[in-house]
Protein backbone atom coordinates (compact mmCIF):
# COMPACT_ATOMS: atom_id res chain seq x y z
CA UNK A 1 0.00 0.00 0.00
CA UNK A 2 1.50 3.38 -0.94
CA UNK A 3 1.44 6.16 1.12
CA UNK A 4 1.18 8.84 -1.29
CA UNK A 5 -2.09 9.78 -3.24
CA UNK A 6 -0.32 9.41 -6.82
CA UNK A 7 1.76 6.52 -8.43
CA UNK A 8 5.46 6.63 -7.83
CA UNK A 9 6.95 5.37 -10.99
CA UNK A 10 4.46 4.84 -14.40
CA UNK A 11 5.49 2.23 -17.42
CA UNK A 12 4.11 3.82 -20.52
CA UNK A 13 4.44 0.96 -23.20
CA UNK A 14 2.71 0.40 -26.85
CA UNK A 15 3.11 0.53 -30.30
CA UNK A 16 5.13 2.88 -32.03
CA UNK A 17 2.98 6.43 -32.48
CA UNK A 18 0.25 4.45 -30.40
CA UNK A 19 0.27 7.97 -28.48
CA UNK A 20 2.77 7.59 -25.76
CA UNK A 21 4.81 10.86 -25.90
CA UNK A 22 1.44 12.93 -26.97
CA UNK A 23 -0.04 11.60 -23.70
CA UNK A 24 3.12 12.30 -21.76
CA UNK A 25 3.09 15.89 -23.07
CA UNK A 26 -0.49 16.22 -22.09
CA UNK A 27 -0.05 15.43 -18.69
CA UNK A 28 2.27 17.87 -18.29
CA UNK A 29 -0.04 20.24 -19.23
CA UNK A 30 -2.98 19.37 -16.55
CA UNK A 31 -2.58 20.75 -13.85
CA UNK A 32 -1.14 19.32 -10.65
CA UNK A 33 -4.03 18.92 -8.34
CA UNK A 34 -6.26 18.24 -10.64
CA UNK A 35 -3.43 15.30 -12.19
CA UNK A 36 -3.33 13.69 -9.29
CA UNK A 37 -6.81 14.06 -8.37
CA UNK A 38 -7.99 12.37 -11.63
CA UNK A 39 -5.07 10.99 -13.01
CA UNK A 40 -3.22 9.80 -9.37
CA UNK A 41 0.29 11.24 -10.99
CA UNK A 42 2.05 13.81 -9.29
CA UNK A 43 4.63 16.06 -11.71
CA UNK A 44 6.48 14.12 -13.84
CA UNK A 45 10.12 13.51 -14.46
CA UNK A 46 10.23 11.27 -17.85
CA UNK A 47 12.97 8.62 -19.05
CA UNK A 48 12.72 7.13 -22.78
CA UNK A 49 14.77 4.26 -24.97
CA UNK A 50 13.95 6.11 -28.31
CA UNK A 51 17.60 8.50 -27.39
CA UNK A 52 19.23 5.55 -27.49
CA UNK A 53 17.84 4.02 -30.19
CA UNK A 54 18.32 7.00 -32.35
CA UNK A 55 22.14 7.32 -31.03
CA UNK A 56 22.98 4.06 -31.95
CA UNK A 57 21.51 4.64 -35.63
CA UNK A 58 23.79 7.50 -35.57
CA UNK A 59 27.16 5.40 -34.25
CA UNK A 60 26.15 3.13 -37.15
CA UNK A 61 25.63 6.22 -40.10
CA UNK A 62 29.60 7.29 -38.84
CA UNK A 63 30.44 4.15 -39.15
CA UNK A 64 29.49 3.61 -42.48
CA UNK A 65 30.50 6.94 -43.89
CA UNK A 66 34.51 5.62 -42.92
CA UNK A 67 33.48 2.44 -44.90
CA UNK A 68 33.15 0.30 -41.72
CA UNK A 69 30.98 -2.23 -41.15
CA UNK A 70 26.98 -1.36 -39.13
CA UNK A 71 27.02 -2.59 -35.66
CA UNK A 72 23.84 -2.57 -34.50
CA UNK A 73 21.48 -2.71 -37.56
CA UNK A 74 21.16 -4.79 -40.34
CA UNK A 75 20.79 -1.84 -42.61
CA UNK A 76 19.37 2.11 -42.36
CA UNK A 77 15.98 0.82 -42.79
CA UNK A 78 16.15 -2.32 -40.82
CA UNK A 79 16.00 -3.39 -37.55
CA UNK A 80 18.44 -4.78 -34.54
CA UNK A 81 21.35 -6.85 -36.11
CA UNK A 82 21.45 -8.70 -32.45
CA UNK A 83 17.79 -9.08 -30.77
CA UNK A 84 19.79 -8.68 -27.23
CA UNK A 85 20.07 -4.71 -28.17
CA UNK A 86 16.29 -4.56 -27.28
CA UNK A 87 17.87 -5.13 -23.60
CA UNK A 88 20.56 -3.42 -23.94
CA UNK A 89 17.98 -0.11 -24.25
CA UNK A 90 16.17 -0.94 -21.13
CA UNK A 91 19.66 -1.44 -19.39
CA UNK A 92 20.65 2.02 -20.08
CA UNK A 93 17.47 3.09 -18.83
CA UNK A 94 17.96 1.43 -15.49
CA UNK A 95 20.93 3.48 -14.94
CA UNK A 96 19.19 6.64 -16.26
CA UNK A 97 16.52 5.81 -13.03
CA UNK A 98 18.96 5.18 -10.38
CA UNK A 99 20.70 8.35 -11.67
CA UNK A 100 17.59 10.31 -11.05
CA UNK A 101 16.55 8.47 -7.65
CA UNK A 102 19.97 9.38 -5.78
CA UNK A 103 20.47 13.42 -5.51
CA UNK A 104 24.17 12.89 -4.76
CA UNK A 105 24.37 10.82 -8.15
CA UNK A 106 26.11 12.52 -11.01
CA UNK A 107 24.29 13.09 -14.23
CA UNK A 108 26.20 11.30 -17.18
CA UNK A 109 28.61 13.35 -18.80
CA UNK A 110 28.28 14.99 -22.41
CA UNK A 111 30.48 12.52 -23.71
CA UNK A 112 30.34 9.95 -26.48
CA UNK A 113 33.58 7.75 -25.18
CA UNK A 114 31.20 7.52 -21.72
CA UNK A 115 28.11 6.56 -23.76
CA UNK A 116 29.74 3.87 -25.87
CA UNK A 117 31.14 2.02 -22.58
CA UNK A 118 27.76 2.22 -21.20
CA UNK A 119 26.33 0.22 -24.43
CA UNK A 120 29.46 -2.21 -24.06
CA UNK A 121 28.61 -3.03 -20.37
CA UNK A 122 25.15 -2.99 -21.21
CA UNK A 123 25.89 -5.64 -23.54
CA UNK A 124 28.01 -7.67 -21.61
CA UNK A 125 25.80 -7.54 -18.71
CA UNK A 126 23.27 -9.64 -21.12
CA UNK A 127 26.32 -11.92 -21.86
CA UNK A 128 26.87 -10.44 -25.35
CA UNK A 129 30.01 -9.10 -26.93
CA UNK A 130 30.91 -5.47 -26.58
CA UNK A 131 31.27 -3.68 -29.98
CA UNK A 132 32.19 -0.58 -29.76
CA UNK A 133 35.51 -1.12 -27.25
CA UNK A 134 36.89 -3.56 -30.42
CA UNK A 135 37.01 -0.76 -32.57
CA UNK A 136 39.80 0.53 -33.68
CA UNK A 137 41.16 3.36 -31.43
CA UNK A 138 41.28 6.17 -33.47
CA UNK A 139 38.08 5.70 -35.71
CA UNK A 140 36.17 5.23 -32.10
CA UNK A 141 38.00 8.78 -31.34
CA UNK A 142 36.85 10.00 -34.76
CA UNK A 143 33.40 9.12 -34.25
CA UNK A 144 32.97 10.10 -30.84
CA UNK A 145 34.05 13.61 -31.91
CA UNK A 146 31.89 13.35 -34.39
CA UNK A 147 28.61 12.53 -32.21
CA UNK A 148 29.33 15.72 -29.77
CA UNK A 149 26.24 17.02 -30.85
CA UNK A 150 24.35 13.85 -30.89
CA UNK A 151 25.73 13.06 -27.29
CA UNK A 152 25.06 16.66 -25.72
CA UNK A 153 21.47 16.29 -27.49
CA UNK A 154 20.44 13.14 -25.45
CA UNK A 155 22.06 14.23 -22.47
CA UNK A 156 19.97 16.88 -22.23
CA UNK A 157 16.90 15.53 -23.82
CA UNK A 158 17.04 12.93 -20.55
CA UNK A 159 18.46 15.34 -17.92
CA UNK A 160 17.59 18.79 -18.38
CA UNK A 161 15.49 18.92 -15.91
CA UNK A 162 16.93 16.75 -13.35
CA UNK A 163 14.75 17.26 -10.10
CA UNK A 164 16.94 17.64 -6.70
CA UNK A 165 14.25 15.12 -5.03
CA UNK A 166 11.25 12.51 -6.63
CA UNK A 167 9.66 12.59 -3.21
CA UNK A 168 6.94 14.57 -4.94
CA UNK A 169 7.52 12.87 -8.14
CA UNK A 170 5.74 10.47 -11.00
CA UNK A 171 8.87 8.64 -12.89
CA UNK A 172 7.08 8.15 -16.32
CA UNK A 173 9.13 5.38 -18.79
CA UNK A 174 7.77 4.91 -22.03
CA UNK A 175 9.26 2.17 -24.93
CA UNK A 176 7.73 0.07 -27.71
CA UNK A 177 8.18 -3.68 -27.90
CA UNK A 178 6.02 -5.88 -30.16
CA UNK A 179 6.64 -8.83 -32.70
CA UNK A 180 6.88 -10.18 -35.93
CA UNK A 181 3.70 -10.08 -37.78
CA UNK A 182 1.45 -12.71 -37.60
CA UNK A 183 3.75 -14.40 -34.48
CA UNK A 184 1.91 -16.91 -32.08
CA UNK A 185 1.67 -16.44 -28.53
CA UNK A 186 3.69 -16.05 -26.15
CA UNK A 187 6.36 -14.11 -27.95
CA UNK A 188 10.05 -15.23 -27.78
CA UNK A 189 12.47 -13.45 -26.55
CA UNK A 190 13.94 -10.82 -27.24
CA UNK A 191 10.98 -9.97 -28.40
CA UNK A 192 7.29 -8.74 -26.73
CA UNK A 193 6.86 -7.22 -23.31
CA UNK A 194 7.70 -10.55 -20.62
CA UNK A 195 11.31 -10.62 -21.39
CA UNK A 196 11.52 -6.57 -21.83
CA UNK A 197 10.20 -5.83 -18.81
CA UNK A 198 12.04 -8.68 -17.14
CA UNK A 199 15.04 -6.66 -17.91
CA UNK A 200 14.29 -3.27 -15.77
CA UNK A 201 15.36 -3.61 -12.48
CA UNK A 202 14.00 -4.40 -9.17
CA UNK A 203 13.58 -1.03 -8.20
CA UNK A 204 11.78 -0.10 -10.88
CA UNK A 205 9.47 -3.09 -10.89
CA UNK A 206 8.76 -2.96 -7.38
CA UNK A 207 7.47 0.58 -7.58
CA UNK A 208 5.60 0.70 -10.91
CA UNK A 209 1.94 0.74 -12.65
CA UNK A 210 1.54 -0.01 -16.26
CA UNK A 211 -0.40 2.33 -18.27
CA UNK A 212 -0.90 0.80 -22.04
CA UNK A 213 -2.02 2.35 -25.07
CA UNK A 214 -3.99 0.41 -27.28
CA UNK A 215 -4.28 0.70 -30.93
CA UNK A 216 -3.98 -1.86 -33.91
CA UNK A 217 -0.99 -2.92 -35.46
CA UNK A 218 -2.23 -1.55 -38.65
CA UNK A 219 -3.01 2.05 -36.87
CA UNK A 220 0.28 2.07 -35.34
CA UNK A 221 1.74 1.91 -38.79
CA UNK A 222 -0.98 4.67 -40.47
CA UNK A 223 0.28 6.89 -37.40
CA UNK A 224 3.90 6.04 -37.44
CA UNK A 225 4.08 7.36 -41.25
CA UNK A 226 1.94 10.38 -40.67
CA UNK A 227 4.31 11.83 -37.70
CA UNK A 228 7.50 11.09 -39.57
CA UNK A 229 9.51 14.62 -39.92
CA UNK A 230 12.50 13.68 -42.02
CA UNK A 231 14.03 16.33 -40.87
CA UNK A 232 14.12 15.75 -37.24
CA UNK A 233 14.99 11.78 -36.75
CA UNK A 234 15.59 12.10 -33.31
CA UNK A 235 12.85 14.41 -32.25
CA UNK A 236 10.95 12.14 -29.89
CA UNK A 237 7.15 13.35 -31.25
CA UNK A 238 8.04 13.51 -34.46
CA UNK A 239 10.50 10.29 -35.30
CA UNK A 240 9.49 7.03 -37.17
CA UNK A 241 10.44 3.55 -37.37
CA UNK A 242 11.53 2.13 -41.01
CA UNK A 243 8.57 -0.16 -42.29
CA UNK A 244 10.24 -3.23 -42.10
CA UNK A 245 10.47 -2.47 -38.33
CA UNK A 246 7.01 -1.83 -37.95
CA UNK A 247 6.24 -5.85 -39.29
CA UNK A 248 9.09 -7.00 -38.08
CA UNK A 249 9.18 -5.53 -34.48
CA UNK A 250 6.11 -4.53 -34.01
CA UNK A 251 3.61 -6.25 -36.32
CA UNK A 252 1.74 -7.63 -33.05
CA UNK A 253 1.59 -7.18 -29.65
CA UNK A 254 1.56 -9.38 -26.75
CA UNK A 255 0.37 -7.18 -23.56
CA UNK A 256 -3.53 -9.05 -23.92
CA UNK A 257 -1.67 -12.36 -23.78
CA UNK A 258 0.22 -11.46 -20.93
CA UNK A 259 -3.17 -10.09 -18.80
CA UNK A 260 -5.28 -12.97 -19.80
CA UNK A 261 -2.26 -15.03 -18.49
CA UNK A 262 -1.37 -13.57 -15.06
CA UNK A 263 -2.41 -15.35 -12.16
CA UNK A 264 -3.46 -12.27 -10.67
CA UNK A 265 -6.39 -10.16 -12.24
CA UNK A 266 -5.18 -6.95 -14.32
CA UNK A 267 -1.75 -7.32 -13.73
CA UNK A 268 1.30 -9.08 -16.06
CA UNK A 269 3.25 -11.38 -14.28
CA UNK A 270 6.81 -11.35 -14.50
CA UNK A 271 9.96 -13.42 -13.36
CA UNK A 272 12.91 -11.62 -13.48
CA UNK A 273 15.68 -11.19 -10.71
CA UNK A 274 15.25 -14.20 -9.18
CA UNK A 275 11.48 -13.03 -7.93
CA UNK A 276 7.67 -12.64 -8.98
CA UNK A 277 6.31 -8.98 -9.85
CA UNK A 278 3.07 -8.75 -10.91
CA UNK A 279 2.61 -5.43 -12.22
CA UNK A 280 -0.60 -3.10 -11.87
CA UNK A 281 -2.08 -2.17 -15.52
CA UNK A 282 -4.94 -0.47 -17.10
CA UNK A 283 -5.23 -0.13 -21.03
CA UNK A 284 -6.03 3.36 -22.67
CA UNK A 285 -8.19 2.70 -25.99
CA UNK A 286 -6.80 5.18 -28.78
CA UNK A 287 -8.09 3.13 -31.23
CA UNK A 288 -9.77 6.04 -32.50
CA UNK A 289 -7.69 8.85 -32.17
CA UNK A 290 -7.64 10.56 -29.34
CA UNK A 291 -4.21 12.36 -28.97
CA UNK A 292 -2.75 13.24 -32.33
CA UNK A 293 -3.72 16.88 -32.09
CA UNK A 294 -1.33 17.00 -28.86
CA UNK A 295 1.52 17.38 -31.19
CA UNK A 296 0.30 21.17 -31.81
CA UNK A 297 0.69 24.00 -30.43
CA UNK A 298 -0.96 23.23 -26.68
CA UNK A 299 -2.95 27.46 -27.44
CA UNK A 300 -4.27 25.85 -30.79
CA UNK A 301 -5.97 22.74 -29.16
CA UNK A 302 -9.18 22.39 -29.19
CA UNK A 303 -11.62 22.11 -26.46
CA UNK A 304 -13.57 18.75 -27.48
CA UNK A 305 -10.54 17.11 -28.60
CA UNK A 306 -8.89 17.37 -24.62
CA UNK A 307 -11.97 16.48 -23.36
CA UNK A 308 -12.37 13.87 -24.89
CA UNK A 309 -8.34 12.74 -24.24
CA UNK A 310 -8.74 13.87 -20.81
CA UNK A 311 -11.59 11.53 -20.04
CA UNK A 312 -10.05 9.08 -22.08
CA UNK A 313 -7.45 8.93 -19.79
CA UNK A 314 -9.19 8.95 -16.39
CA UNK A 315 -11.01 6.12 -16.42
CA UNK A 316 -8.39 3.46 -16.62
CA UNK A 317 -5.72 5.81 -14.68
CA UNK A 318 -8.49 5.62 -11.72
CA UNK A 319 -8.51 1.46 -12.60
CA UNK A 320 -4.84 1.27 -12.56
CA UNK A 321 -4.51 3.49 -9.34
CA UNK A 322 -7.25 1.01 -7.40
CA UNK A 323 -4.96 -1.85 -8.18
CA UNK A 324 -1.74 -0.62 -7.59
CA UNK A 325 -2.40 1.22 -4.28
CA UNK A 326 -4.32 -2.03 -2.98
CA UNK A 327 -0.65 -3.84 -3.82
Amino acid sequence: MTDRPFIDTVILIALPASGKSEVRRYLHHVPRSRRIEEFHISDTVQLDDFPYVHFMRCIDEELVKRGQPRQFYKGANAGFANGVDWGVLLHLVNEDYAVIRDPSAPTPPKDARHLFARIDAARRRLDAQPVLSTLDANLREDIADALEGETIRLVDELFSERPDTLADKTVVIEFARGGPEGATMPLSPPHGYAWNLGQLSPEILERAGVLYIWVSPEESRRKNAARANPDDPGSILHHSAPESVMRDDYGCCDIAWLVEHSDQPNTIRIESHGRVFHLPIARFDNRVDKTSFVRDDPDTWDAADNDALHQGLAGPLGELWAVYSAR
